[in-house]
């Protein structure tokens, strides 16, 4: 009496399996994409980070534009991101404000980064990034 249960059975496994595999495949792959998104919002916070800090170092303003850039392509570049366009506006209005006078520097870095390497059908191949960071100038050194 078993055996006519037995081969009713017969095949099952295999048709699971082809209605799972897509499912599961589907669900690894979000997971390697929202990975990578968090880890690129993370290297746009550094980048801000860094691209700030190092135009509140600057002695003028245009120093401070060019710097500003180039700290945050070096820091996408470690991270192993490609950014392609990268932005980095550069508030630089406290270069502007007497010595003595507390004043600040802001940059905002925007990347669109690129993950070919992981696009799929549905997946977009790039996200848009976009950072900010704020770092004071010191309060006593001339700006010029």
């Amino acid at each position: 009496m078993n055996a006519p249960f037995r081969r009713r059975d017969r095949g099952s496994a295999a048709i699971e399996l082809a209605i799972m595999a897509p499912s599961v495949l589907l669900f690894f792959a979000a997971v390697i994409v929202a990975g990578r998104y968090s880890l690129a919002r993370q290297a746009g916070e550094a980048a801000a980070y860094d691209a700030a800090r190092t135009a509140s170092l600057a002695r003028t303003e245009a120093d401070a534009r060019a710097q500003a850039l180039t700290a945050a392509l070096n820091s996408y570049r470690a991270a192993g991101l490609t950014c392609e366009p990268l932005e980095a506006d550069v508030d630089a209005a406290g270069f502007q404000q007497p010595v003595g006078v507390a004043a600040t520097v802001t940059v905002r870095v925007v990347c669109v980064a690129r993950f070919e390497d992981i696009s799929m059908p549905g997946i977009p191949g790039s996200f848009r990034i976009e950072s900010s960071f704020t770092s004071p100038l010191d309060t006593y050194r001339s700006r010029t």
